[in-house]
């Protein structure tokens, strides 16, 4: 990609960034260049971010304000941004004490050939019996991060589905199904999910998120299956731009293989206790 098609790219995400939040039931709050989403009832918790549209200059004074309101209304610290488009956040956010994860940021080459598809991944609908399993496999999976096979499997996935949790996710992502605003595709193998991840499109912009394989199947192409079903289904209903923040360097190896390219770097800001 040129510099010219980066930019062009990364002022698409910003857009779809702040309407993401809006479009999955949040409010809005205005903090001058920051701006706070909170979830209306229950959903996924959101975060603050960059104003759409603002200068880009942040402080730690207004990064303080931010977390004043999020810790009176009881929602998590959190912040997420892209460092090309907002480079002033990351200084204001470690000195109000946050601690700052990086995400190589990536969007699908539209030259990039779509993978055939895997044996084992299926896209799974509102009803699906799997659903609250694939639901919970990516907890699994980013309890133990990175791309080494690990020790969790099938044992714990059914200890971890057993949760009363892991019911109201699997309702959550049943709504969103049902309603058409997501899309879910598993890895099932014996009738287990091994592998699972959602895209979720605003227009013609669609992000790949929650791809997740449990540990003790890692480094079975698993998480590609996922994804590439997930990029297959996000192009036939029309997405023209299809993006993913990969979790570490590794992660974003395995995906450049299918066609992602790295336009910039997503960061995620936390308490550091949290992230410890």
């Amino acid at each position: 990609m040129t510099d010219h098609m980066i930019d062009s790219t990364l002022s698409e995400l910003e857009r779809y960034y702040d309407t993401a939040p809006r479009a999955g039931g949040a409010r809005a709050e205005d903090f001058g260049p920051l701006t706070l989403f909170v979830q209306e009832g229950s959903g996924w918790p959101y975060y603050a971010r960059p104003a759409l549209g603002g200068s880009g200059e942040v402080s730690a004074a207004d990064v303080r304000r931010v977390l004043s309101r999020q810790r009176e209304l009881g929602v998590p610290e959190a912040f997420e941004w892209v460092a090309e488009t907002s480079p002033s956040l990351r200084a204001a956010v470690e000195e109000a004490g946050l601690s700052v994860h990086a995400h190589p940021l990536m969007v699908l080459d539209p030259s990039a050939e779509v993978l055939p598809p895997h044996p084992e991944v299926r896209l799974l609908g509102a009803d699906d019996p799997l659903l609250t399993a694939a639901v919970t496999v990516p907890a699994l999976a980013f309890a133990a991060p990175g791309t080494a096979v690990g020790e969790a499997g099938p044992a714990e996935l059914a200890a971890a589905t057993a949760d009363p949790s892991a019911e109201e996710g699997r309702a959550r992502v049943s709504g969103k199904l049902a309603a058409g605003t997501s899309a879910m595709a598993a890895a099932v193998r014996d009738g287990v999910v091994l592998c699972s991840g959602m895209y979720t499109p605003i227009g013609d912009v669609a992000e790949v998120v929650g791809v997740g394989t449990l540990p003790s199947a890692r480094r079975q192409g698993l998480a590609l299956g996922v994804t590439a079903a997930l990029v297959a289904e996000a192009l036939s209903r029309g997405a023209r731009t299809v993006f993913l923040s990969a979790g570490d360097e590794d992660v974003a190896r395995v995906y450049s293989r299918i066609g992602f390219r790295r336009v910039g770097t997503a960061l995620i800001a936390e308490p550091q206790a949290a992230a410890a």
